[in-house]
């Protein structure tokens, strides 16, 4: 008897393991297919005035992407900060917006998003030969590999408000967790073919190389001197861009824009 019980108890959990995808995508189905909270609304009205730009479908596609996000998801306030809807609503508006295209999951190494009122300090040491370099930073936002990601709730604020400044902080250290799903960050997500890898690759090393050529000959281009430092940051910066500053994108580097509007599956220029 006790036998038998034992291998009840293993086939029963060996079907609730086999049954765990299917229970994640019936549980997302369900949530998308909620009313959206008309406190949110208002929230998104006010705070992220780009939704409202977004062609129709993709304001709903949006909302039903931040439902699904925000039960996922756990928030924490640090240094003081308060953790309100306003808060959730806004960050989760912006990170969503490169899931807008085809369906990439809803960032899985994530697990939590680390909210600060203002810029925060980091304290790290950096190894230069044989010294140890001890370098404070004052950061707007941060991606880990661990699974989270840190940000400026004013940073969010500003960016949120004008998004054709270009700048946009969630959607930059998101950019990150989309790269860091391979385990590391080099400026090179996953895009699953070998082809469309060595492509990527030299489209964004050509690139990356005008934008240091113009820089040093002191010329402006709309991806600025951070998106310089490395290919991680060159990411990063050209899907603020992409998102925020299609025209200008497209236009200093059409082939950059291109390689995105094919990983993130939407084209911001026909938002407009």
């Amino acid at each position: 008897m006790g036998l038998i019980l034992l291998v009840l108890v293993a086939v029963l959990l060996c079907g609730w393991w086999a049954s765990q995808p299917w229970r994640v995508v019936w549980r997302r189905s369900r949530l998308r297919a909620r009313a959206f909270p008309a406190a949110w609304r208002a929230i998104l009205r006010r705070n992220v005035p780009q939704v409202a730009r977004l062609p129709t479908d993709m304001q709903l596609r949006l909302k039903r992407q931040m439902q699904v996000f925000l039960a996922e998801k756990q928030f924490i306030g640090c240094a003081g900060q308060a953790m309100t809807d306003e808060v959730r609503v806004t960050v989760a508006a912006l990170a969503c917006l490169p899931l807008l295209g085809r369906s990439r999951g809803y960032y899985p190494r994530l697990h939590s998003v680390l909210v600060y009122p203002g810029p925060f300090i980091v304290d790290r040491v950096r190894q230069q030969g044989p010294l140890q370099m001890h370098q404070r930073q004052v950061l707007s936002g941060e991606s880990w590999g661990e699974g989270q990601v840190v940000l400026s709730w004013d940073n969010v604020l500003r960016d949120a408000a004008l998004p054709e400044a270009g700048h946009n902080v969630v959607v930059h250290e998101f950019a990150h967790q989309l790269d860091q799903d391979k385990g590391f960050a080099n400026g090179a997500p996953l895009l699953g073919h070998r082809g469309r890898q060595a492509r990527w690759a030299q489209v964004m090393q050509n690139s990356f190389g005008l934008l240091r050529a113009r820089l040093e000959a002191g010329e402006s281009d709309p991806l600025g001197d951070y998106a310089s430092t490395e290919p991680a940051e060159f990411f990063a910066v050209a899907s603020e861009r992409f998102f925020c500053q299609p025209g200008a994108l497209a236009q200093a580097h059409p082939a950059v824009y291109a390689e995105l509007s094919r990983f993130y599956e939407v084209d911001p220029l026909l938002w407009n």
